[in-house]
């Protein structure tokens, strides 16, 4: 990493109000980073080590497309794009996942993600009104967990517990990791995910650095990684930009971002309020001092996932990136309503924090 990490108080919050009195105070952590890895600008403690969860799949399916999975069994930039997901559990969605396990001859019994309660209320009504019981072909991370077992069998390893840490296709991933992130092993730390997989954990300018590497893939085969690796890069960018709707779903903050955005930047939800995105150069980001890529790595210290969002809404017009009319195309996750169950409107957020450049 070309910077020096300074700590800074871990004093910004986005707090809530109900009528005039403070109900929460959410504390804000937030890394910008170039895609040489040089802070621009930070909020709160940007070293502070977080769980990415699913902000790490784009590195994951990176790591299954260094196995020859994509070519050997046929991936289309759909099926990239469902790797990447933490999706609703449309139909769209598992359709895509069945697809896929089709194309390994893989068996849905294969997959040791379990299934869970989707995260679209519309589904899950419609599964009570069917009385289903959802299996992991439905888990949100339905196309990462196919993407492995592909990965597994490429390696000639066990695919039956592709899910392990000793298994070489999460050892392949754990090298992709610090790769991206240009950390040691020993600065890695390892969990496991909701989905069953083992999940990282990285101070936050780290996770920017990997989504800042990510984005400046689509425009340059220069830099420090092989010129394969970088194509592999830029296919995971425009596979998720360019289906959007598979990475999220209806309504969900993923895909209307990449939608409203246009291919111009990528975005990934981590649970537990954690967020990746990498933002191809341009003007805007020339205007920030630099000539590359940027990467955005952002934590709500209490993991609320709309107060994440708000945050993230704030931190791009604060760094003037996007447009007015793109920022209000996604205005209702910038500043939410707060109503009761009567619709009646009670309170209101102030983000109360601001970017700061690290000179």
């Amino acid at each position: 990493m070309k910077q020096n990490i300074v700590k800074l108080p871990t004093d910004d919050f986005i707090v809530t109000y109900r009528g005039d009195i403070v109900e929460n105070r959410h504390q804000v952590h937030a890394a910008i980073v170039d895609a040489n890895g040089n802070m621009l600008y930070t909020v709160g403690d940007p070293s502070r080590v977080t769980l990415i969860r699913s902000a790490a799949k784009p590195a994951q399916a990176l790591a299954i497309m260094e196995t020859g999975a994509s070519e050997h069994f046929s991936f289309n930039d759909a099926d990239l794009a469902l790797m990447c997901a933490s999706h609703n559990s449309e139909e769209r969605h598992v359709s895509q996942a069945r697809s896929m396990i089709a194309k390994v001859d893989a068996k849905e019994t294969d997959l040791r993600c379990g299934g869970h309660v989707a995260l679209s209320d519309a589904v899950n009504r419609a599964w009570i009104k069917a009385d289903y019981t959802p299996t992991g072909i439905c888990n949100n991370c339905s196309g990462k967990h196919v993407g492995m077992i592909a990965g597994a069998k490429c390696l000639g390893a066990d695919v039956s517990d592709y899910h392990l840490s000793e298994n070489p296709m999460q050892l392949l991933v754990k090298r992709v990791v610090e790769d991206l992130t240009k950390l040691k092993e020993d600065e890695v730390k390892w969990g496991i995910d909701g989905c069953n997989l083992p999940a990282p954990a990285i101070p936050l300018y780290a996770l920017a650095q990997m989504f800042g590497t990510l984005a400046a893939a689509v425009d340059s085969d220069e830099g420090s990684i092989s010129q394969e690796r970088s194509q592999n890069l830029a296919r995971i960018f425009h596979a998720m930009t360019q289906h959007p709707e598979l990475v999220g779903g209806e309504g969900r903050f993923c895909t209307r971002l990449m939608t409203a955005f246009q291919g111009s930047l990528v975005g990934k939800l981590g649970a537990e309020g954690c967020y990746g995105m990498g933002i191809r150069v341009a003007e805007q980001t020339k205007n920030l001092g630099t000539d590359t890529a940027l990467g955005i790595a952002i934590k709500i210290e209490d993991g609320n996932i709309q107060i994440l969002y708000t945050a993230l809404m704030e931190i791009l017009e604060q760094i003037g990136v996007g447009t007015p009319e793109i920022r209000r195309e996604l205005a209702d996750f910038h500043h939410p309503k707060l109503l009761n169950t009567a619709g009646v409107e009670i309170g209101h957020f102030d983000c109360a924090f601001k970017v700061r450049a690290v000179r």
